[in-house]
């Protein structure tokens, strides 16, 4: 069965109604929190943000307070050494009874990673990262010290006795360049991709399986896809409300309060671009994605929305499930009722259509064909 991701939000601030420079509330960090535990998102990402709140932090506060969601740990390579983080990780997950994922970011933009002191090149970025999966990986299955010495990483006779509660954590690539692919599809448990069309989602998905089975795994990446749904009770009501979101949007970056500045240079990662290319064919693709929120945040992290009612919504997730999707991300513009009205009307829906249909077609043998 799929499983759903949200984000995590720290305090009350929104794109469509920022507060800038806003503290952590402890108490909206808590509440946003178990209202994801309480309406059954299976994840929860913890982004990092060069100038934004520590991660792990924020994970051990979400880990503490809920029960059943799983915490997504966004890691840049150049912020925290791989022997480092292996421990790290590996504590965090023991407090929260095997409840951790990572996410590792190449870095997709050279301005942001020069902020943190990291000047290698995007090539170099990924080479970094492929040995950091590597590192990760044995520092949590090796009983015994090991050596490395490669062009990002040396050290000797490292010894972790900090072991995840599971023997492992899963880690997750994401990205749309072929180094992205290569990696993830070689190394990851789970690949994250933006809103893409279907089209062009079956043909990423196929990169990365190809990949995958290019390096002689027999198990292939989960796949993650990452909405931004606007929701109403018809669908009418949903453009209506689409429209004002956007109009937030535009107001926002005009007054310096979006996400990127108001004249900002393209964007250097190649999801970004995607995402900009798509949006020049036309505002709205398949069933119901949305691209103007795209162009009017400069493609600036995930950016696509689905536009419609419940049922609207639920059944062009349904269409990303039938080409792999295994995870669905999805976090709207007004964070915490968005995550409530999705935790009302779109999982339920969603997980009651796929039981149906495995029900009918006797298990999930058939639902995987179903998915292809």
């Amino acid at each position: 069965m799929p499983e759903f991701i949200s984000v995590t939000f720290p305090n009350a601030s929104t794109e469509i109604n920022p507060l800038p420079n806003a503290a952590i509330d402890p108490n909206y960090l808590i509440r946003y929190a178990r209202t994801l535990d309480d309406y059954g998102f299976n994840y929860t990402l913890v982004p990092y943000d060069s100038s934004s709140f520590d991660p792990f932090t924020i994970g051990a506060t979400i880990l503490s307070v809920t029960k059943q969601i799983k915490v997504i740990i966004a890691l840049r390579p150049n912020t925290v050494p791989p022997t480092v983080a292996a421990k790290s990780l590996a504590t965090l997950d023991q407090l929260g009874g095997g409840r951790v994922v990572v996410h590792l970011i190449a870095g997709g933009s050279d301005a942001e990673q020069a902020k943190e002191g990291d000047f290698l090149t995007k090539d170099q970025r990924y080479g970094r990262l492929e040995d950091y999966i590597r590192i990760l990986r044995r520092a949590w299955e090796s009983a015994e010290p090991f050596d490395w010495d490669s062009q990002y990483f040396k050290f000797k006779q490292f010894s972790n006795r900090v072991r995840p509660t599971n023997k492992t954590i899963p880690v997750s690539v994401g990205g749309s360049s072929d180094e992205a692919y290569r990696i993830g599809g070689s190394l990851g448990d789970i690949f994250g991709l933006w809103g893409e069309p279907l089209k062009e989602t079956k043909e990423q998905i196929e990169r990365i399986y190809a990949e995958a089975e290019k390096a002689g795994r027999t198990d292939r990446p989960r796949i993650w896809v990452t909405f931004r749904p606007i929701v109403a009770e018809t669908d009418d009501l949903a453009w209506e409300k689409a429209h004002r979101t956007l109009d937030a949007l535009t107001v926002n970056r005009a007054n310096g309060q979006g996400k990127v500045p108001p004249v900002a240079p393209p964007p250097q990662n190649v999801g970004s671009q995607r995402l900009l290319e798509i949006a020049a064919r036309g505002e709205v693709q398949d069933r119901a994605l949305w691209y103007p929120t795209v162009t009017a945040t400069n493609a600036r992290g995930a950016s696509t929305a689905l536009v419609g009612s419940p049922e609207t919504i639920s059944e062009s997730i349904l269409d990303y499930i039938k080409l792999g999707a295994d995870l669905i991300s999805i976090r709207g513009y007004d964070n915490l009722n968005d995550a409530i009205d999705y935790g009302r009307y779109i999982l339920p829906r969603v997980r009651a259509s796929l039981s149906a249909f495995r029900d009918l077609h006797s298990g999930p043998e058939k639902l995987r064909v179903y998915q292809m």
